[in-house]
């Protein structure tokens, strides 16, 4: 049974729906709503989980999804958090499922506004954090930053 993230936490339901439904217009197929993470009595919820065939390689390639808003006064703050976040969920999803890349999803106002500044370029560069830019009234994936 899928619990759905929004249901265990009403209050981020913030762009959920929409960066569900942009991954699924990009042709993934959600598989986790939340993706849970469990490592050694550690239990985590990554937003969302998703599989693509690649039908050139004939395999698939799975993605965990953790949706940020950036909606608090400090912009910086929420990054603190999220790259926090982010980096305890790689850490775990390398060694509970080394074939799942993780990405933060954020919007593409976000990154046009915030995160195009080179001291935060170079934060998520040095972080190694892969990106989804996405805009929440299109419900469409504008780019993928790997």
């Amino acid at each position: 049974m899928s619990l759905s993230i929004i249901k265990l936490y009403p209050y981020l339901a913030i762009y959920h729906n929409e960066v569900k439904n942009a991954l699924s217009k990009d042709g993934w197929r959600i598989t986790n709503d939340p993706y849970t993470l469990d490592y050694k009595g550690l239990r985590l919820y990554a937003d969302l989980g998703a599989e693509k065939l690649l039908a050139a390689e004939k395999e698939e390639q799975k993605i965990a999804v953790e949706i940020k808003v950036f909606n608090s006064p400090s912009q910086v703050t929420e990054l603190q958090k999220a790259i926090g976040q982010y980096n305890m969920y790689h850490s775990i999803l390398k060694r509970v499922s080394p074939d799942r890349k993780l990405f933060l999803a954020i919007s593409e106002e976000v990154y046009n506004d915030f995160f195009q500044k080179p001291a935060i370029q170079d934060i998520i560069s040095d972080q190694k954090i892969h990106l989804i830019v996405f805009n929440p009234d299109q419900e469409v994936i504008r780019q993928w930053l790997n």
